[in-house]
């Protein structure tokens, strides 16, 4: 287990860091969306700006999956990104959804060896 959530922690890293880097510098071809609620819905990303910050979001959560640091902050930073990411390829774009599938299942892989770390979330609020 310890050596596979190693290897999903290195590939999480990487796509995040080379993906998130796309979002920023467009350094990859963009196919022509065909019209409807995806075609929209990335206009609203672009034209707001709002790639950017999910970009960099992205970059910076690769880079700590990649150099073994605050891997807890990572992963919670990008379970709200890949939770969008599942959405996004549900309701929108269902030809994506076996990757977003590989990329949520690496993150799992990673969470479950880091799930100390989380165990006060998941604890019972105590009574008063």
């Amino acid at each position: 287990m310890k050596i596979a959530a190693t290897v999903a922690r290195y590939l999480l890293g990487v796509i995040f860091v080379f993906f998130g880097s796309n979002m920023l510098f467009h350094f990859l071809p963009t196919p022509p969306i065909p019209p409807g609620p995806l075609a929209d819905f990335t206009r609203a990303f672009s034209v707001s700006h709002y790639d950017l910050a999910v970009g960099f979001f992205q970059v910076a959560s690769g880079l700590l999956l990649l150099v073994n640091r605050y891997v807890p902050l990572a992963l919670t930073i990008l379970a709200a990104i890949i939770v969008n990411i599942d959405l996004t390829h549900i309701t929108m774009a269902p030809s994506g959804l076996p990757m977003a599938l590989v990329v949520s299942l690496l993150w799992l892989l990673v969470f479950l060896r880091m799930r100390s770390n989380f165990a006060g979330i998941f604890e019972p609020a105590p009574q008063r």
